[in-house]
């Protein structure tokens, strides 16, 4: 589980934050999705879980333990982080890009090529036709598959998703969206998903934190958020048509 203890973030001294006495719980499998507007304080939240940021107050558990007390390098080779934007190196092959962690974790080359090829498979790409590739040969959709599988590469029981499809276009972003959601039924991981669209939110979650100015406003299930609005600005964010609403009427059940 990953918990957040009264966890606030200023970058000058205290005079605002970013982020400011956050609380709650990922349990254990669960897909909690940050959702909130650009500057809100999601992406410094999830920095702060790997220790890419160092949170100002508070304290933040990962797998029972102050992630203060670990070593940040090694924090990070634990948790799957996939980055907005992708952030493939283009100067490494697709089966370079994938096999970093595992590498670096002193992985030997046949264990680093069998996961390559695994990993591959499940993201629906023929390793014979990727696995020499470059980036810059990918598509974006294929782009962001592989910035997947090397988030998954040392089998993380703990994934961070920053807006991943965020720069996709709209057909790929909802078949990549609908392949997340086979993949965490598949493997299982605890998954913290950074994004501002409502719809993606309503669609990956198990439950929705939202943020706004820093500050959590409401967390809870999808049913809960758009049912039972915590908060003016909650109840203004869900308030959309009817006619859009129905789209996602098939989540809710």
């Amino acid at each position: 589980m990953i918990r957040l203890n009264h966890v606030s973030k200023s970058f000058d001294g205290g005079r605002s934050y970013a982020v400011r006495d956050l609380s709650f719980l990922v349990e254990d499998g669960e897909t909690l999705v940050l959702l909130g507007s650009s500057g809100c304080g999601k992406t410094t939240t999830l920095k702060m879980i790997n220790r890419l940021i160092e949170a100002s107050e508070g304290v933040i558990e990962v797998a029972g333990k102050d992630i203060i007390d670990q070593d940040p390098v090694e924090l990070r080779r634990l948790i799957g982080y996939v980055f907005q934007g992708i952030g493939l190196f283009p100067h490494m092959t697709i089966e370079q890009n994938i096999e970093l962690v595992p590498r670096l974790l002193g992985w030997n080359q046949k264990r680093r090529h069998e996961r390559t090829i695994e990993l591959l498979e499940l993201m629906g790409l023929p390793p014979e036709d990727y696995t020499g590739r470059f980036p810059d040969e990918l598509s974006g959709g294929q782009q962001q598959r592989i910035g997947v599988a090397r988030a998954l590469a040392a089998d993380p029981a703990y994934l961070l998703m920053d807006e991943p499809f965020g720069a996709l276009d709209a057909l790929s972003r909802e078949i990549l969206q609908r392949e997340l959601m086979n993949l965490k039924k598949r493997l299982q991981k605890t998954i913290v998903f950074v994004t501002h669209d409502i719809f993606e939110a309503l669609l990956i979650a198990d439950r929705i934190a939202i943020l706004h100015n820093g500050n959590l406003q409401q967390i809870g299930t999808k049913r809960e958020v758009l049912k039972e609005p915590s908060t003016e600005f909650v109840r203004d964010l869900f308030a959309k048509p009817a006619r859009q609403l129905a789209d996602v009427k098939d989540i809710l059940q």
